[in-house]
């Protein structure tokens, strides 16, 4: 076997460090975990390895995977209390020095940063060590990380395609639409009547689904709650995922054509019995809706940081997938207005399920691991 056959054959052989860094939010963390996961299978010999904040949500979730990490002192930009960034600059020299000492144990072969502050100073980190660095960037408008490392990226995958118009991207960087990481939905599918038994749902009824995730959204819930006080039109029945914290104010509207849960986990039947979805407009949300086919009102969260969940709305409502109301105009009268002339326009209902299947990208986390593998190879 000649020298450059065995330095191929140990090189295959070893097991590859691929660090992953994100966090604060689980929709800079989770993406990371699927295409972690995704990347194992794809390539048995790549080890993951997380990097997170010690304050953001990574702390609760990652002691839980199979994978090992680091919890470093890091912090966001405090842009409206800007004095308290002493903090984020002695975090990230602290995080820098953790990384160093992370590399003498075993050098990444690759960085890949999901978003979020909890990336900014591995991907910097990498950057200046001459590791390749990958992006994935989950909103429609890119976040600063994102923003701020693309050009040097060897890699940005894109969960809307429309992040790319608002990226300066490097003259060798592969920037590919390959969307959002989710649980994909089951190859076969429970059908609507049998969905709906299981929710003691009638099977004829227009079922509208609502929900604001773990935590809830209050100006949903709030609306949702008169919307039900007033009277639902005929033959709509709710299933409606209040959010734990916000549970206990609305568990009482439990009824025969209005199921109430603080969370909605697993949340596939609920889907599997939806005509329509009542929503934030948060990329993961999105990502599950489309590949589920389900037309969607997003109401996205005015305080989301550079308002991304707004521009994720219009893109989706762009092509039609769904129809975008802005928190400020939300209340019982205008939910019940939309859904009363949806449900009188099956057509369109029709056209925003295909338009929301179009978008959708159920294989995801499979797509992203196979661009990072081949990546990798060639390097």
């Amino acid at each position: 076997m000649s020298a450059p056959a065995v330095r191929r054959q140990r090189v295959s052989n070893d097991r590859l460090r691929v660090l992953f860094a994100g966090g604060g939010t689980g929709g800079h963390l989770y993406p990371g975990l699927a295409i972690a996961r995704a990347l194992v299978r794809e390539a048995p010999n790549v080890q993951p390895y997380f990097v997170g904040a010690q304050r953001g949500i990574e702390k609760e979730i990652l002691p839980t995977t199979e994978f090992p990490f680091a919890l470093l002192d890091l912090h966001p930009l405090y842009r409206t209390t800007p004095w308290n960034n002493w903090r984020t600059l002695g975090g990230g020299v602290r995080a820098w020095r953790a990384l160093s000492k992370l590399a003498r144990e075993r050098v990444p072969t690759a960085v890949v940063g999901t978003g979020g502050y909890a990336a900014g100073v591995a991907l910097a980190w990498a950057r200046l060590h001459d590791i390749p660095t990958i992006l994935h960037e989950s909103n429609s408008h890119p976040g600063l990380t994102t923003r701020a490392f693309a050009g040097s990226a060897a890699a940005v995958y894109l969960a809307f395609p429309e992040a790319a118009e608002r990226l300066r991207k490097g003259a060798h960087t592969d920037v590919r639409a390959l969307g959002c990481p989710i649980d994909p939905p089951p190859l076969l599918r429970p059908s609507r009547a049998e969905a709906r038994a299981r929710w003691e749902l009638p099977a004829d009824a227009f079922v509208v689904l609502v929900t604001g995730g773990s935590q809830g959204a209050r100006a949903l819930n709030e609306a949702v709650a008169q919307w039900c006080a007033h009277g639902l039109p005929n033959g709509v029945a709710l299933i409606w995922g209040t959010g734990r914290a916000q549970a206990a104010a609305y568990l009482d509207r439990d009824s025969a054509t209005v199921r109430v849960r603080p969370y909605l986990a697993p949340i596939g039947d609920a889907y599997a019995a939806a005509d329509l979805a009542v929503t934030r407009a948060g990329a993961m949300t999105i990502a599950e809706l489309c590949a589920w086919g389900i037309p969607s009102v997003l109401v996205p969260l005015p305080t989301a940081a550079q308002d991304h969940q707004t521009f994720n709305a219009r893109a989706v409502a762009s092509t039609g997938g769904a129809v975008h109301v802005p928190q400020a105009e939300l209340s019982a009268e205008s939910l019940d207005a939309t859904v009363r002339a949806l449900i009188a326009r099956p057509d369109q209902l029709a056209a925003m399920s295909r338009a929301a299947l179009a978008r959708g990208r159920p294989s995801s986390a499979a797509d992203i691991a196979r661009a990072i593998h081949a990546l990798l190879r060639a390097r």
